[in-house]
C-alpha cells in the first residue's frame, strides 16, 4: 500500500501506525537514499512500540536498543557493512530471537539476511515537494 506524508510528523505518525500491526520477532527492513526520513520513521515505531526516550541514527555504532515498550526495538544501520557476513558477525541471528521488533536501515546492504517475512517500507520524495515522501508498505496492512 501507499501512502503519502507531508512532514517528518505525519512521516513519524505512519511509523507508530505500522508499529500497531508488528507482532515481536518482526523485521521492518527500509529502502530510500539519505534524508528520505527512514529515522523519523523509525522514532514513529518507537513511539507506536511505547517507547518514550530519544530516538536517533545508529550510523556509527550500527544497532541501537530501545527497550521500555510492549516489546524491544532494535534500530540497525547497514551502511558502513560490507556484507550479510558482517551483519552475522554482530549477532543479527541473536537479535531475532530476542523478541524485539528489527528496523534495518540500509537494507539493500544484506538482502540475504532479511527473514520471507520481512516488512519493506520504501520511502521516496514526491516529486516538486522537497518535504512530501511516497511511503510503501509491503507484508503487512495497516490499522
Amino acid at each position: 500500500m501507499d501512502y503519502l506524508t507531508h512532514n517528518e510528523t505525519e512521516t513519524e505518525a505512519l511509523g507508530a501506525r505500522l508499529a500497531e500491526a508488528l507482532a515481536p520477532g518482526a523485521v521492518v527492513a527500509f529502502r530510500g537514499g539519505l534524508g528520505m526520513g527512514k529515522t523519523a520513521f523509525t522514532r514513529g515505531l518507537a513511539r507506536g512500540l511505547g517507547y518514550s526516550g530519544r530516538v536517533t541514527s545508529p550510523t556509527f555504532t550500527i544497532v541501537n536498543e530501545y527497550q521500555g515498550g510492549r516489546c524491544p526495538l532494535f534500530h540497525f544501520d547497514l551502511y558502513r557493512l560490507a556484507d550479510e557476513d558482517a551483519l552475522f558477525d554482530i549477532g543479527w541471528e541473536d537479535y531475532l530471537d530476542r523478541g524485539g521488533v528489527c528496523a534495518v536501515e540500509w537494507s539493500e546492504q544484506t538482502p540475504e539476511a532479511l527473514p520471507p517475512s520481512t516488512v519493506f517500507v520504501t520511502l521516496s520524495r514526491y516529486p516538486g515537494e522537497d518535504t512530501w515522501r511516497t511511503v510503501r508498505v509491503e507484508g503487512v496492512e495497516l490499522p
